[in-house]
């Protein structure tokens, strides 16, 4: 048996409408996978099997499957799940994505999207039609996330922390912005503190605008002593990751904070993620407090 159809990893992505298929699809993309959406059950073994001579249909797989599918059925789909374990050539596994009843309908409310199974019937109706269709597939999944209370941010962390390829770096690392007046990030692992910077926010011109414009970065750069707190920052981190990596962990988050996590907080998290990007890390940044990226919405 060919030892790298062997070690093939397929993931199928399913679970409850609105609960986050397509942003676990993009995670899982961004960790290596190669991401397919909305394939026909029917032709779902052709994708998976591989074929002779041919390196490509090797690549890890993800693939989302849910009852918006082109001849989707939870019995059919089971069936083909049988199928693709009991052979020897791919790791196949399942991650079933779920969310409480009523954040999906609030979920729904806010994108004024119509729930699939509904029709011309209330939200409601639909969602509970879906859980009871899909209750058998969700009891047979390697994995079920709930993202009820999850932000998109979350739900990366989770899906990396499970998924990540073996390939890949063995410490995932995650940067990320955030204001102090909403609070520090619970899941970080690593906090500094930007406040002493030069303030942006008090320049007429700059405060409507963010870390990521360059007119912003600039102005911060220019502080006296921004580059002696960046050398040093990332001096630290060079030893703080080595060491981690050392004992064997596989997820660190960095988080940066600023009064309103608009500037400053977003600048450096930028520029720590292009300096560990150089470092060849794989490394995702998220900007929790900067306006429009709260992450709420899976639909």
């Amino acid at each position: 048996m060919d030892k790298k159809a062997a070690n093939q990893s397929v993931i199928l992505v399913t679970g409850m409408s609105g609960a986050g298929r397509s942003t676990a699809l993009k995670v899982l993309e961004d960790l290596g996978y190669e991401a397919v959406d909305n394939l026909p059950l029917s032709l779902l073994a052709s994708l998976v099997q591989p074929r002779p001579a041919s390196d490509a249909v090797l690549r890890p797989l993800a693939i989302g499957v849910d009852i918006r599918t082109r001849d989707f059925g939870v019995e059919f789909f089971i069936d083909e799940l049988d199928r693709l374990t009991a052979g020897d050539k791919q790791a196949v596994q399942t991650l079933f994505l779920d969310c409480d009843d009523e954040v999906l309908r609030r979920r729904y409310s806010e994108t004024r999207r119509r729930h699939p199974l509904a029709e011309d019937r209330p939200v409601p109706d639909g969602i509970r039609l879906e859980r009871r269709l899909l209750e058998r597939l969700r009891l047979r999944a390697d994995a079920v996330i709930d993202t009820s209370a999850k932000t998109t941010w979350d739900l990366k962390e989770q899906i990396s922390k499970r998924f990540s390829l073996a390939g890949q770096p063995a410490l995932n690392i995650n940067v990320t912005s955030f204001s102090y007046r909403q609070g520090l990030p619970r899941e970080a692992d690593l906090v500094f503190d930007a406040r002493f910077l030069a303030n942006p926010h008090y320049d007429a011109t700059l405060r409507p605008l963010s870390g990521e414009d360059p007119e912003v970065g600039a102005y911060i750069a220019d502080d006296p002593d921004f580059a002696a707190f960046l050398d040093s920052l990332t001096a630290l981190l060079a030893i703080f990751l080595a060491r981690s990596e050392k004992e064997g962990k596989s997820y660190l988050t960095i988080a940066v904070g600023c009064t309103g996590g608009r500037h400053r907080s977003v600048y450096i998290a930028r520029r720590l993620v292009e300096w560990l990007e150089n470092q060849g890390r794989r490394v995702h940044l998220h900007h929790r407090d900067m306006a429009g990226d709260s992450g709420e919405n899976m639909l």
